[in-house]
C-alpha cells in the first residue's frame, strides 16, 4: 500500500476508544414501494476493524443492503446503525460527513469520463483539502498496485471494463476510509487480479478498515478464510468461508 502520515495522537487517541460497532442492523425490514421485502428481520453487526464477505444468490439482496450502509436508502422498518447513528435520525445536511468515512466500490464503477485515472484516485483526497504534492506519489504507487502504473493519464472511456474496476478500487481505498464496502469489486478481473486485490482488502483491513465485500466469487471467498454473512430470499446468516456458496 501506498504510505500515509501516520495518525496525529488525538485520531489515534479517537479510534482506540472507539468500541461500538461500524455498522448495527436491528430487525431491518426494506421493500421497494408495495413489493414484498428484499430484506426480512436482518440482524448484524460490524465491528470495528472486522472483514467479512456478503453472499448469496441473485435477487438475494445484497445491493440492497449495502445501500442501507452507504445511506443510498432507508430502512422500512428497524434501525440501522452508522458509527453509532441511528441513520435515520440524521439530518440530511450531515449525511455527507458520515459518508466520507465510507470508501464504497460500486458495480457501475462511477469514473469521472473527463478525469485521468491519476485525477480519478485523487479526487477524495482534494476535496478533503490536501495538496497535489502530499498526496502525488501515493497515488502513483497505489494505481501501480492494482496494475494501472502505465495508465496514469488514460481516461476512462479509453479503460477496459476490468481496468476500470480496478481504477474505481484505487479510489475508494485512496484515503483509508473507515469503512469500505464493495460490490462485486472482482467481477471483471481473472482469478489472478482478484488476488491481488483481495490482498490490498486484507493490508487496509490490517490497518484498521472495516471492510464488507458483497461477491458471487467462491474462491476468493474460500481463498479469504473471513467469515460470511449469506443472504437468501432476504434472511441473513452467518457462516465461515468454507460454508458459504
Amino acid at each position: 500500500m501506498p504510505r500515509k502520515a501516520a495518525p496525529s495522537a488525538s485520531q489515534a487517541a479517537r479510534k482506540a476508544a472507539t468500541t461500538e460497532p461500524v455498522v448495527r442492523f436491528e430487525t431491518v425490514g426494506m421493500r421497494y414501494g408495495r413489493a414484498p421485502e428484499v430484506l426480512k428481520d436482518v440482524r448484524f453487526t460490524l465491528s470495528p476493524g472486522s472483514f467479512h464477505f456478503l453472499t448469496g444468490p441473485s435477487g438475494a439482496g445484497k445491493s440492497s443492503l449495502l445501500k442501507l450502509i452507504y445511506l443510498a436508502a432507508q430502512p422500512s422498518r428497524g434501525r440501522v446503525e452508522l458509527f453509532g447513528h441511528d441513520v435515520q435520525a440524521v439530518p440530511r445536511q450531515d449525511q455527507p460527513f458520515l459518508r466520507r468515512r465510507i470508501g464504497v466500490v460500486f458495480q457501475e464503477f462511477r469514473l469521472l469520463d473527463h478525469l485521468t485515472a491519476f485525477d480519478n484516485v485523487a479526487l477524495p483526497l482534494r476535496v478533503a483539502g490536501q495538496k497535489p504534492a502530499a498526496y502525488r506519489e501515493d497515488v502513483r504507487e497505489l494505481l501501480s498496485w492494482v496494475g494501472l502504473g502505465q495508465k496514469l493519464n488514460a481516461m476512462p472511456p479509453a479503460l477496459s471494463g476490468g481496468e476500470k474496476q480496478r481504477l474505481a478500487i484505487a479510489r475508494a481505498v485512496v484515503n483509508r476510509p473507515e469503512l469500505l464496502i464493495a460490490d462485486e469489486p472482482t467481477g471483471n478481473v481473472d482469478h489472478e487480479m482478484a488476488l491481488r486485490i483481495l490482498k490490498l482488502f486484507i493490508e487496509l483491513n490490517r490497518l484498521g478498515t472495516t471492510v464488507l465485500i458483497a461477491s458471487h466469487d467462491r474462491e476468493l471467498v474460500e481463498a479469504s478464510g473471513m467469515p460470511v454473512l449469506k443472504l437468501n430470499e432476504g434472511k441473513l446468516t452467518r457462516q465461515r468461508g468454507a460454508d458459504a456458496a
